[in-house]
């Protein structure tokens, strides 16, 4: 089994998230490098984090007009990301455009709703209902669009799974039992999140601040 987890690279500085990952890249699956570290080191960062040979997730949550988005995700070709994200609440078009500009071994995934919110944060945007419906509402409409999955939380995985049988999805916002859960809101076990059904397990801050890594990632592995 190809292990699910893929570890948030969360530092600010390169060298040492390429340490880190030198450290945990038997006990993880792959690499998720998000905005922060997209604007800080670019293309070039990407590309020296690939040369460690972990599969890696863009997580740049493309939302814009369909043509942008496009020629974003046409943008990122060379960089061969195994996993790009966009907002769901881009629509249909956008959503289908992104897919069909994205290269052939890049799964697209719509972000539906953020781990750091909740009912109250979703109501406060004028949106009625629970994160839970909105949710299934968003992976409704990625899959009518052609996506190949969702991003969501633990909390709701397996009701999507429940309508989306092939879908593919990742949850992060997983906090081992016992750890803190930080500006998270939304938070299950990875043990948990694998067992409703997800696909990739996104874990930052209990690995990459943990006084030893690669056991930290080693332990959380064998949960699963």
């Amino acid at each position: 089994m190809t292990n699910p987890i893929y570890l948030a690279l969360d530092l600010p500085h390169l060298q040492d998230g390429l340490d880190l990952i030198r450290k945990v890249k038997g006990h993880v699956g792959g690499v998720k490098l998000g905005l922060e570290f997209f604007c800080a080191h670019g293309a070039h960062g990407v590309h020296l984090v690939g040369q460690l040979g972990l599969p890696i997730f863009l997580d740049l949550k493309f939302h814009d007009i369909p043509n942008t988005v496009a020629g974003a995700m046409q943008a990122i070709h060379v960089l061969e990301p195994r996993i790009v994200t966009v907002h769901a609440s881009g629509g249909r078009a956008m959503l289908e455009d992104a897919k069909a500009a994205a290269g052939e071994h890049t799964k697209v995934v719509a972000v539906t709703m953020l781990t750091s919110m909740d009912d109250r944060d979703l109501a406060s945007t004028g949106i009625e209902g629970s994160a839970h419906d909105q949710v299934l509402r968003l992976a409704d409409l990625a899959h009518r669009a052609g996506l190949d999955g969702i991003v969501c939380s633990g909390q709701e995985v397996k009701s999507v799974h429940d309508q989306w049988k092939d879908g593919f999805f990742v949850v992060p916002g997983l906090r081992p039992a016992g750890s803190g859960t930080g500006d998270q809101k939304r938070v299950v076990t990875p043990r948990k999140a694998r067992d409703d059904g997800a696909s990739v397990l996104v874990i930052g801050r209990p690995i990459s601040r943990a006084d030893d890594p690669a056991q930290a990632a080693r332990a959380i592995e064998a949960t699963l």
